[in-house]
């Protein structure tokens, strides 16, 4: 089958047509800084971080500070505060940028009611940050299309949240939400951050200064850049599912995988799709994209996928250690209970249960020893 990138951009720009048509939906920010829904976003904001600095500080006075905060918003003097930039070592190194708490019970309050009006407009197989889906959930289509395949198209786009183009997301979002309030809080967050990674890169229609005014990039670590990646990509979904015709296909957050039986055709779609992604100012990481056969294994989502099997990647298994020994010196020292450790244990044996790992899970456990300072275990 030959693809005709001409025609499907017509047709995408049709398409697009028909979405500004499509059900709009007004008076959201009431809805979104009313002061039930603000007291839902910061008990929602403070999971996992109770009892950190600066929430205790947020409640400590508490409703003194969400009223402030809904005057902000109502008057629309509410400014966004600068992040906390830290590197995370994962299998690579990521900046993650941590907002204000403050600002992520606004972040919180927003996406209580956006989000579900934009999910709905989602396609089924995409997989990260919705309710009902996530990593494990994508992980078992992937099985389950690669029973029926030869081969897998991955694709891995290039510094994807950092490459996000800030006028191209608030025009998607605008194409749902006809709310100039509500679009004004959006791009109030969509701009606290402008991300320069040191590299120009060009697009057709350019001129020199182009990626010079043009902002882009998104925090990785807010709640909304989780949800702004999705919207980001949702025409890209919608295209590859109804005018590409592709029937098995998976994505989440940046990585997607497209499956068949047709090599030639897979790589007429791969030139449409670095075609259509440029129209969104992104491009694939050419080193982590291309055509795999089954039988040689896919890497997808932390785990190598064979025919017959799943293996865990050696670098999931030397980062457990990794936390292991880190957790052992913090135990030692009495700054970690070991019922935190073991709902870190008990997660990761979660995860690494969907792999083919009995053996290896049998074996690495129990080679753990945790002694407290006065020497019980």
């Amino acid at each position: 089958m030959a693809i005709r990138w001409e025609d499907g951009a017509n047709r995408r720009q049709e398409k697009h047509k028909g979405l500004n048509l499509a059900k709009t939906y007004k008076n959201l920010y009431p809805k979104i800084i009313n002061f039930q829904n603000l007291f839902l976003a910061s008990r929602k904001a403070q999971k996992g971080k109770r009892y950190r600095e600066s929430t205790l500080e947020f409640n400590m006075e508490l409703e003194k500070n969400l009223f402030n905060l809904q005057e902000e918003l109502q008057s629309k003097t509410y400014k966004h505060g600068p992040y906390r930039d830290f590197i995370v070592k994962d299998s690579k190194k990521r900046l993650i940028s941590a907002a204000p708490y403050r600002d992520r019970v606004v972040h919180h309050a927003l996406i209580n009611i956006i989000e579900p009006l934009f999910d709905k407009s989602f396609i089924h197989d995409t997989y990260a940050c919705r309710k009902g889906k996530g990593t494990h959930a994508a992980l078992m289509r992937f099985r389950e299309f690669l029973k029926s395949h030869k081969y897998v198209l991955k694709c891995d786009i290039r510094k994807y949240f950092q490459s996000i183009d800030h006028e191209i997301l608030l025009e998607k979002l605008s194409r749902k939400i006809a709310d100039k309030n509500t679009i004004w809080l959006l791009n109030e967050i969509i701009s606290s951050r402008c991300v320069n990674n040191g590299s120009l890169v060009y697009y057709s229609g350019d001129n020199l200064f182009t990626p010079l005014f043009r902002g882009k990039g998104i925090p990785i670590g807010n709640l909304t850049s989780q949800f702004f990646a999705n919207v980001y990509l949702n025409d890209f979904d919608h295209w590859i599912k109804e005018e590409l015709r592709v029937g098995s296909y998976v994505r989440y957050v940046d990585d997607f995988c497209i499956f068949g039986n047709d090599k030639q055709q897979l790589n007429e779609i791969k030139l449409a799709v670095v075609d259509y992604i440029a129209d969104l100012r992104l491009s694939i990481h050419d080193g982590k994209s291309r055509i795999y056969t089954v039988k040689e294994g896919i890497e997808f989502l932390g785990f190598r996928h064979l025919p017959c099997m799943t293996r865990i990647r050696k670098e999931n298994v030397k980062r457990f250690k990794c936390r292991m020994k880190y957790f052992q010196s913090k135990y030692s020292r009495g700054e970690i209970s070991i019922s935190d450790i073991k709902t870190s244990i008990i997660s990761w044996l979660a995860h690494a249960s969907y792999a083919d790992s009995y053996n290896l899970r049998e074996q690495l456990i129990p080679s753990f020893i945790f002694v407290n300072g006065e020497g019980g275990q």
